[in-house]
């Protein structure tokens, strides 16, 4: 037996690598990444918001995102509008109780999403029901659909106008691999419209 064999973390750091190594070398990929950031940038540009969400680990990340979008990346510039639907206890229990737990994240849609918009949505299956929710009210109101899922969740392509598929069916190397194509989505976000600015 290896040391990376005998090793859970090692082994784990490993997969990490592996799938990252294929998100790298697959052009198909980092090129669906780049029209997301262009997507973002140009409705943030446009005065409209970025809507995100995500349920667990996926929540986590909607609000790393946003985090990221409102404050900054890496440069000291103005901020930027972004909302992890995941934040909000008051409105999730709401509609959770009144609604159903499914529709958590598409009333927040269809009450704060406008022509124009982004939804960034988030699940490592593709199939989390109330993710779809969010992605049918979406579109129902002109938001531009976004999703982001791991090998299993393909079929989510038919809900989203772009989607980035991690190379990846470990829920958690899953997440690894979008969290690092949201920096990378983050940092082109940033430089783009701080050029903009700057003309």
């Amino acid at each position: 037996m290896t040391q990376t064999s005998k090793d859970p973390i090692a082994a784990h750091l490993a997969l990490s690598r592996d799938a990252l190594e294929r998100a790298v070398l697959d052009t198909a990929l980092c090129d669906t990444a780049r029209k997301i950031a262009d997507v973002i940038a140009s409705a943030l540009r446009g005065g409209h918001k970025l809507l995100i969400a995500g349920n667990g680990g996926s929540a986590g990340d909607a609000q790393h995102i946003a985090a990221e979008i409102v404050g900054r990346y890496k440069k000291d510039r103005p901020a930027y509008a972004a909302i992890a639907l995941t934040t909000d206890t008051s409105a999730l229990t709401a509609i959770g109780n009144d609604f159903g737990f499914e529709q958590v994240f598409s009333r927040q849609v269809e009450g704060l999403g406008r022509r124009g918009d982004v939804l960034l949505a988030i699940t490592t299956s593709g199939r989390s029901p109330n993710i779809l929710a969010a992605l049918k009210a979406a579109r129902q109101q002109g938001l531009v659909t976004v999703g982001f899922t791991g090998a299993k969740g393909s079929a989510m392509a038919a809900s989203c106008d772009h989607l980035l598929v991690a190379p990846s069916d470990d829920t958690a190397v899953i997440q690894q691999i979008y969290l690092t194509f949201a920096h990378g989505i983050c940092d082109v976000i940033e430089q783009t419209l701080m050029h903009g600015d700057r003309a």
